[in-house]
């Protein structure tokens, strides 16, 4: 019997580029991915309001789902039981686990870290639930995804300078802990750079993490109050110091603007909940511009949605799109999920188009200049 790979990682152009936009593919034990791409976030083994089906129908090829979030409910042995997270969600393409290290941070009113473990009070039943980067890795080696994430200390920002680097020192221990602890053949590990806004401590955490064998790295501790402009002075300093022939991944991040900021920075796999966020709140994507249905002036509008982006809410009107939102139809939510994921998939289609045609400098600044008009 021969034993897939964890995962691997190589450049559609040689020689494969430090910084700046890069073509790649990923492989794993659930199939390739061309890179750059964008993965959707599917927290509860779902992306909130589609089928399977209706997500790879938007061209999306790789999701993300949450260890702390499945843990509680229903169970990383129950989903090993049935098969592991492929088998249970229906979806036989490569999955990424988080590691819970971003609850750190998100329930941190809920959350007690010590240098051992994270303990946190179910959000569901106050129950005390402990996260070990060991415990961590084997959650997430009963789920089964292709690509496992480290357990890292996430705090927010703005934030004292010696909070940053505690937390960043923890997190390169952890991190440590976390590769010893592995155990999957078939299950990539990737590390998580953190250092908030420093730049000294982002790079010491990335060379000090690049001397270890992770099969891929992230960037994490973004989007969590800093400015775009923050961000990008972050990918700057960070991106040059990972290895060349590994992914490279932008945790939480963001906007169509921050997705193509971070490949002009060399930037391979990105995921966010903005686009299935906004679509159920009535707001989609477009190249001119954030589209919000229930505006007034859309109630007599025939035209469609949007005539670039193929998608399940093709063919249908803004006029009806709007009608179903104002009646509180579950169909408009799911029709606006839908064309999010859609502009997303598009967006990295077109960017990788871009990068091997040599023309995304200019392909991006023509993306910009669309999404500063004024949105409808």
């Amino acid at each position: 019997m021969v034993t897939p790979p964890r995962c691997s990682f190589e450049s559609a152009v040689e020689p494969v580029a430090v910084a700046g936009p890069r073509l790649g593919r990923l492989t794993t034990a659930h199939g390739v991915v061309e890179t750059p791409t964008f993965m959707p976030v599917g927290t509860q083994a779902c992306v909130k309001g589609l089928a399977p089906d209706q997500v790879r129908a938007t061209g999306s090829r790789m999701i993300l789902g949450n260890t702390y979030h499945l843990a509680l409910r229903p169970g990383a042995e129950r989903v090993r039981a049935l098969g592991g997270l492929h088998a249970f969600m229906g979806w036989n393409h490569p999955i990424l686990t988080d590691s819970g290290g971003f609850q750190i941070f998100s329930l941190a009113d809920r959350a007690r870290v010590t240098e051992c473990e994270v303990e946190f009070r179910s959000h569901l039943d106050g129950r005390s639930i402990r996260f070990s980067p060991e415990r961590a890795i084997a959650i997430q080696e009963d789920l089964g995804s292709d690509i496992a994430m480290v357990l890292d200390h996430v705090v927010g920002l703005p934030a004292p300078i010696e909070q940053v680097r505690d937390a960043c020192e923890r997190s390169i221990r952890w991190a440590e802990r976390c590769l010893a602890a592995r155990s999957r053949s078939d299950q990539g590990l990737f590390a998580i750079v953190q250092g908030g806004l420093d730049a000294d401590l982002r790079v010491d955490c990335a060379r000090r993490l690049a001397a270890m064998p992770f099969d891929g790295f992230a960037i994490g501790g973004l989007s969590v109050g800093e400015s775009a402009e923050d961000m990008r002075r972050v990918l700057d300093v960070t991106c040059p110091v990972l290895p060349a022939h590994r992914p490279r991944y932008l945790m939480g991040v963001g906007t169509p603007e921050d997705l193509l900021d971070g490949i002009a920075r060399g930037i391979d796999l990105f995921d966010c909940v903005l686009p299935t966020r906004n679509g159920r709140n009535g707001m989609a994507f477009t190249d001119r511009g954030p589209l919000k249905v229930r505006n007034a002036k859309h109630q007599d509008d025939p035209g469609p949605l949007d005539p670039d982006t193929p998608s399940a809410a093709s063919g249908l009107s803004r006029a009806y799109l709007r009608h179903l939102f104002l009646a509180g139809e579950m169909l408009g939510p799911i029709l606006l999920t839908c064309h999010n994921l859609a502009y997303y998939q598009r967006l990295m289609a077109d960017a990788r188009r871009a990068i091997a045609g040599g023309s995304f400098a200019e392909f991006h600044r023509a993306k910009r200049e669309g999404w500063t008009r004024r949105g409808s």
